[in-house]
């Protein structure tokens, strides 16, 4: 480079500052480009030739001082001025109103004004404190009291500004983050060389900043989002953002101020990041929640290392941890055997998860999981719950291996299993996934069930014999056309059977689930399900307990109606049916004439079949029985009464009726 006198060089030295701080203002901080990165680079080499030829010129704000080629022995501890919190988390909307509820009783005139919000970043966070507009130090939060001194990694950050024109001490907070795409090019870097890959941006940006070597820092493409303005202190949140960003600062652009009396725009907004955060540049969990009046949210103060006037509202958990209760196993309509894991309740990527699939017996095996064990769930592909690990550390004393044949024979005493060899899966011996699902459509379409005229055993054989039916669902996906082509259809027997599947698709919820085939689940236990869960998405969703607390209902069935609907096929099947129409239509007969009232027929009736009779007495609400107990209202007899039933009720003084007042019972 050609020499220059000091004069010009200083005047060329300020004039080259300038325009690259502007640079970095505007491509760091806005995202805006005012150049290439060439000519930026070639700027920037301009001046650190000039301050190498005047280096009395340099000052600690110049952009060639960002990186700092010595490394540090230790980071020196230093205490914050004023407390770095961090903040409690809230759950769901109710945990929000409750916050606000308890705030307000501690507010003079119990009311506020505002809310600011903001996205909560996933990153490190960090205080930058400047006097007189140059930066003079950056510190780590530690333990919120004190912490560590990184400035000389964070002067690598290229959108922290080294000078800001803002006179006095001013110090700010925000999270040092590293951008998803960032993040990836790194990642893709370290395969390239056979290197260990990051966990996460977080950890990557928490580890660079404490590294010793700031050359490490400078190498990775950080940035800094400020969250906060300690000093000066402003009066309201929204204020110290505006002034944040004219010093230069970047923030979320994410802050939003919300009324109280716009509460429910507030909660809509919630609701709205979290669908759109997986777009943003950078990771977030959550939403911060602050009482905009900062003079209110000082005199509200700290409990613990949490303040009173701010909250993180965590955005649903892509990973969470519960408690395996039970181990059921599932059999499938193709005969396998899956096993399914019973948890406790618990929220993971927006949805409540209660089972998930363990697949098989060898995965049993490979994560080791028992019953009693704490575990880490997932979504994988944000829909499907699966068990990640086992959290052997927290394992209760005692807790035995899962020996799955032993749990086969148990649940199954009735049934032979067998495994394939080459094969991970145990299935029903001597049954073929044709006999199932023919068995299976012959249930749903017979009269204890959905009473589907025209789906006899025969028309079944040959629906699924033909390819035309290969699941339940594919009953509603019949055509006329498609029947007529058949032997055993012409074209007025086609055209009934398209109707009686279309009537069925309305079918009483009861009988529905009759119809659904679930393992122990008869016609009067549908009943009693039917009017405690009122819909089969609120069955779907049962607990042990709650189906424990049913009477009649005992461990055997809760588990089989457990193991229905935490069957993925199962569920697959019940969301096809309800996208083809299937509506199954509950009615409320607690007030109808036979409520609560529980009868029992024996013998042969002339005017009705058993199962007509007895369907009659359920649509008036009456429970029927297959014994006489002390509850039973009444015997029913017709024609050869069994005499074990007849000596029950004279024993118990059981009224014993005739078919003529029986009819007159069913008279509606």
């Amino acid at each position: 480079m050609k020499t220059i006198s000091k004069e010009e060089a200083e005047k060329r030295i300020l004039k080259l500052r300038e325009v690259i701080n502007d640079y970095r203002y505007h491509y760091h901080v806005l995202d805006e480009s005012t150049m290439s990165e060439a000519a930026a680079d070639s700027l920037k080499h301009e001046l650190s030739q000039l301050e190498e030829m005047y280096p009395e010129l340099i000052t600690p704000d110049s952009p060639t001082q960002r990186v700092a080629g010595k490394a540090l022995d230790k980071f020196t501890k230093v205490r914050h001025e004023k407390r770095m919190i961090s903040l409690a988390d809230v759950f769901s909307e109710e945990e929000i109103k409750d916050w606000i509820t308890r705030n307000e009783k501690l507010i003079p005139g119990g009311k506020i004004a505002e809310f600011f919000t903001d996205i909560k970043m996933d990153g490190l966070a960090c205080a930058l404190k400047y006097r007189d507009g140059l930066l003079v130090q950056a510190v780590t939060r530690g333990d919120g009291m004190v912490g560590e001194d990184v400035t000389m990694n964070v002067r690598t950050i290229e959108n922290v500004p080294l000078r800001i024109d803002e006179p006095g001490e001013v110090e700010v907070r925000g999270e040092i983050i590293m951008f998803k795409k960032d993040f990836e090019e790194l990642q893709e870097k370290q395969r390239v060389m056979g290197e260990k890959e990051f966990a996460n941006p977080r950890n990557l940006a928490a580890g660079t900043i404490r590294q010793l070597d700031p050359r490490v820092a400078a190498s990775r493409k950080l940035k800094f989002m400020a969250y906060d303005l300690v000093k000066p202190n402003l009066a309201t949140h929204k204020l110290a953002y505006e002034k944040l960003r004219e010093m230069g600062f970047r923030t979320s652009n994410e802050d939003r101020v919300f009324e109280y009396a716009e509460m429910s725009e507030m909660f809509k907004y919630i609701r709205q990041l979290d669908e759109y955060r997986k777009g943003l540049k950078f990771n977030t969990d959550g939403m911060v929640i602050k009482i905009n009046d900062r003079e209110i949210y000082d005199k509200l103060g700290i409990i613990g290392k949490t303040p009173r006037a701010a909250v993180a509202f965590k955005f649903p958990a892509e990973e969470s941890t519960t408690k395996v209760r039970d181990i059921v196993i599932s059999i499938g309509r193709t005969g396998a055997a899956t096993p399914v894991a019973i948890f406790d309740p618990v929220e993971v990527a927006g949805t409540t998860v209660r089972h998930a699939s363990l697949h098989n017996a060898d995965e049993i095996a490979r994560l080791d999981v028992r019953i009693g064990d704490t575990v880490i769930i997932y979504k994988a592909g944000d829909i499907i719950p699966q068990v990640k690990e086992v959290l052997v550390g927290l394992r209760p004393e005692g807790t035995a291996v899962f020996d799955y044949e032993k749990a086969l024979h148990e649940q199954y005493p009735e049934l032979e299993f067998y495994r394939p060899a080459g094969e991970v899966v145990y299935r029903v011996k001597g049954e073929t996934s044709d006999f199932i699902l023919k068995r299976a459509i012959e249930y749903y379409a017979s009269k204890p069930a959905l009473n589907i005229e025209g789906l006899g055993e025969k028309n079944v054989a040959l629906l699924v014999d033909t390819g035309l039916v290969k699941s339940l669902p594919d009953l509603y996906r019949l055509k006329v056309s498609d029947l007529v082509q058949l032997e055993r259809f012409a074209e007025v027997s086609a055209q009934k059977l398209v109707d009686n599947l279309e009537k069925s698709k309305t079918a009483e919820l009861n009988k529905f689930i009759a119809a659904l085939g679930i393992r122990h689940v008869g016609v009067q236990t549908a009943v009693v399900l039917a009017g405690k869960f009122q819909s089969i998405e609120k069955l779907a969703e049962a607990e042990k307990d709650e189906l424990l607390a049913i009477p009649d209902i005992g461990e055997v069935v809760a588990e089989s109606i457990l193991a229905y609907f935490a069957d993925e096929d199962n569920l697959k099947m019940l969301r096809e049916l309800r996208e083809l129409g299937v509506r199954p239509v509950y009615t409320d007969l607690t007030q109808a004439k036979l409520a609560g009232r529980s009868y029992i027929i024996s013998g042969t009736l002339a005017s009705y079949g058993r199962e007509e009779a007895e369907e009659r007495l359920r649509a008036l609400g009456a429970t029927v029985t297959s014994s006489v107990t002390k509850t039973t209202t009444a015997l029913i007899v017709g024609e050869k009464p069994g005499k074990s039933k007849l000596d029950k009720a004279a024993k118990l003084g059981i009224p014993v009726i005739v078919e003529k007042d029986f009819l007159e019972l069913i008279k509606q």
